[in-house]
């Protein structure tokens, strides 16, 4: 009886990539991102490292950097949130960062010509990368951070909110669009592991593609990717187009009703078609009518209600679902942000322990 001639290529190449994985799963159980949070906290996480201000060098990318910090100044403003509820996030480490990046992708960002590239400002080429390092990536690491426990949250809670992160423009080994970590790939990947979950939905509904995570993963039958975007605008990555499970594309111009009525086609059939453990939202807001970048015409209200039915989605079928704030290039984004997330508290789709979830939880009551 004669055996087929074995392949040492396809040897070393199996035990390659058996060797990686190990040291992933490694890497992501000696994580420090992972940490207990009172019950006295709410699942809404942020700190003031998230805002980004260098020389003014910032306001030369349309990107709002100091939006993070408006959004929770406005919840607090209204009494929807108090501050010491607020969860923290840890700075993702080298170690964290190389769970999905390469180690040649995140030396290429101790350049500041590359980060100049990333992030759409030329300036930052000319600042020392130190600099560089403290007033742009610091900030990205602590987002990074924040997406990677919002998963822990919401299966202990049902819902978390990262306000921040959303970088769906980077992949593991290239960054863009102002993105230079691919934060929703580092929060699935530690999900598998410390989560025990093996079914991911994600729903990227930023006006942009989301070409990075499409990228990642692009042949990993574990995540679902929905993904209703403006196909006229950037990225235009039509390989990374290839890998989205369910494509929605809504052109330049979309008004709300429409975009509305496609949003809940899509949900019906994302329902039939995946049964998630986790969703991952990444709600954009550069879908608002006027952003220079989104090209759509929808509503401050038509945003609200898009997040009510994400949301909705999730809390029909029972699913942890964490939301990330992504893209949107306009000063009004912080409030309309702010002002959504009051309406999932007053509909009892979240709980902050505000004044808003309780009038209405005791309405419900009586």
């Amino acid at each position: 009886m004669s055996t087929a001639p074995v392949n040492p290529a396809s040897v070393s190449s199996s035990t390659s990539a058996s060797d990686a994985e190990t040291l992933r799963r490694g890497r992501i159980l000696s994580s420090k991102l992972y940490f207990d949070v009172p019950l006295t906290k709410v699942p809404i996480i942020y700190s003031s490292s998230y805002d980004i201000a260098f020389l003014g060098m910032e306001k030369l990318h349309p990107f709002d950097s100091s939006k993070w910090g408006r959004i929770c100044r406005f919840l607090i403003l209204d009494g929807a949130l108090e501050k010491n509820h607020i969860v923290e996030p840890l700075e993702a480490s080298k170690d964290d960062l190389l769970v999905v990046h390469s180690e040649s992708y995140l030396n290429s960002l101790k350049s500041s010509l590359n980060v100049a590239v990333i992030i759409e400002v030329p300036p930052v080429a000319l600042l020392p990368n130190c600099l560089v390092q403290r007033k742009v990536l610091y900030p990205f690491r602590k987002q990074v951070g924040g997406t990677i426990l919002a998963a822990k949250l919401a299966k202990e809670r049902g819902w978390a909110i990262n306000v921040g992160g959303g970088f769906h423009h980077c992949s593991a080994g290239k960054g863009g669009g102002f993105c230079a970590y691919a934060d929703i790939s580092l929060c699935i990947h530690y999900a598998f592991i410390r989560l025990n979950i093996s079914r991911v939905m994600i729903i990227d509904l930023d006006a942009h593609q989301g070409n990075g995570h499409e990228m990642d993963f692009s042949n990993d039958g574990r995540v679902y990717i929905l993904d209703m975007y403006n196909p006229g605008i950037y990225p235009s990555d039509f390989e990374a187009r290839r890998y989205i499970d369910q494509k929605v594309e809504v052109v330049s111009g979309t008004t709300t009703n429409e975009y509305l009525t496609k949003l809940d086609e899509a949900l019906k059939v994302a329902g039939r078609m995946f049964d998630p453990e986790l969703v991952v939202y990444n709600a954009g807001t550069d879908i608002l009518d006027g952003d220079p970048l989104g090209r759509l015409k929808i509503s401050p209200e038509g945003v609200t209600s898009r997040d009510e039915k994400v949301f909705r989605f999730a809390r029909e079928k029972k699913i942890p679902l964490i939301m990330l704030t992504s893209g949107g290039y306009m000063k009004s984004s912080a409030k309309v942000i702010a002002d959504s997330i009051v309406n999932l508290s007053r509909k009892c789709l979240i709980d902050t322990g505000s004044s808003h979830s309780r009038v209405k939880s005791n309405t419900n009551n009586m």
